[in-house]
């Protein structure tokens, strides 16, 4: 078995030591510290796609789903490759052992894999609703999505076992453990190309040609989709029986309720095209390499670009839900109310606890006589609490209310 650089592995998005950067202390400090900032808004961000969309039924839309399955797989990528290139970089070996070589190469690939694919998966969704809203009725619902997320899953799952039998523990020549190939590195030509031509070109590809079909019915077209038109038409015809400006009313109801959607839509797919452009950037320069050094006897291993390589695949798991936030109305609503939802629960806690702060005292005041009752019988000015009350309700009406409370 031929000894072969680490940065030339098939785990070669997870940064391990070799004899270039060992003795590289900045390269250490600079990865470490772009890693460690990029993983951690990466994982956090993608936990909170998944959480809104899990707990706010609103969200719960067929492209939607598969975001929550793009956000899973980023999410594995950033844990299985973004994680250990921390601790290799400080450890100077592979510490995981063989299951760990195994596992952490498998996930890798299959959270890129999966990623591709729900991107294409939510591209043909979005044709599908645009250019033929009467199909979409059927074809684009919950359940059809998560049908399709998990053939995804299940085919890329299997796909990606190949590598259980490609990879494995080697020693280096400094008596370093290392995960890498198996087999010499020419017979991974063939697994490179097919991983280039199915999870990278053909997306784009596919993507290229649907949005173009979509931006020529959202964008060119002076009319707006044909649901909307066909909405509106039927709209119409039930309100034939109503009179001149009833009629008048519901169209220009109808009107606006169209420009509405057709607004609303036109913001999705541009988050979305957004997606697919930054998964072609960011994507391009590792793929690339992979590609080229496959072929060369010689592979290219500078650190510096390989380090930009790997940043850049980190940076496409984890920018995605910056990007939701930022072109989505509806996810930076709902990213700020689970944002404040714990807030908001500890305010809860703290008014209740005053509310019965407050009854204790009137009771207490109540049963010690006219001269304390008029003492203590006092609003609690302390965190006050905005109490519903009816207007003319007497005062022992208000503290009943309270004393309920």
């Amino acid at each position: 078995m031929e000894n072969i650089s680490k940065f030339d592995s098939p785990t070669n998005i997870s940064l391990a030591s070799n004899d270039i950067t060992l003795g590289m202390i900045e390269y250490k400090t600079i990865s470490v510290f772009l890693v460690l900032v990029i993983c951690g808004v990466g994982i956090i961000g993608n936990m909170m796609v998944v959480l809104v969309v899990f707990t706010t039924r609103d969200m719960r839309t067929p492209t939607n789903c598969y975001l929550v399955s793009l956000a899973v797989a980023d999410l594995m990528v950033l844990v299985a490759a973004g994680l250990p290139n921390v601790s290799d970089s400080l450890a100077g070996a592979w510490i995981y052992g063989h299951a760990g070589c195994l596992l952490i190469t498998y996930f890798q690939y299959l959270g890129i894999n999966v990623s591709s694919c729900s991107i294409t998966a939510f591209t043909v969704e979005r044709y599908i609703a645009i250019c033929h809203p009467m199909r979409a009725q059927t074809m684009c619902t919950v359940s059809r999505a998560k049908r399709i997320i998990a053939i995804v899953w299940l085919f890329t799952s299997v796909y990606c076992t190949l590598w259980f039998f490609l990879v494995d523990i080697n020693i280096n020549k400094n008596q370093h453990l290392e995960c890498g190939y198996k087999v010499s590195r020419n017979l991974y030509l063939p697994i490179y190309l097919v991983d280039f031509a199915v999870f990278y070109v053909t997306p784009l590809f596919v993507a290229t040609i649907l949005y173009g079909l979509i931006g020529r019915i959202l964008f060119l077209s002076p009319m707006s989709p044909r649901v909307d038109n066909n909405t509106e038409r039927w709209r119409e015809k039930s309100a034939k029986q109503k009179n001149g400006s009833e009629l008048e009313a519901s169209k220009a109801n109808s009107r606006s309720k169209s420009k509405g959607a057709l607004s609303s839509r036109k913001q999705v797919t541009k988050m979305l095209a957004v997606v697919v452009i930054l998964f072609a950037l960011l994507w391009m320069p590792y793929r690339t390499l992979v590609l080229v050094n496959s072929f060369m006897d010689n592979p290219y291993l500078n650190p510096w670009f390989i380090l930009f390589c790997r940043i850049c695949v980190y940076a496409n798991s984890a920018i995605n839900p910056v990007i939701y936030n930022l072109m989505s109305q509806k996810f930076r609503g709902a990213f700020r109310k689970l944002c404040k939802c714990g807030q908001g629960e500890s305010q809860r806690r703290s008014a209740y606890l005053t509310m019965a702060n407050c009854s204790m005292m009137r009771d207490a005041g109540h049963s010690s006589g006219p001269e304390i009752e008029k003492k203590e019988d006092k609003p609690c000015t302390e965190n006050p609490v905005d109490v519903p009350q009816k207007p003319g309700t007497s005062a022992n009406e208000e503290e009943l209310y309270s004393s309920v409370v």
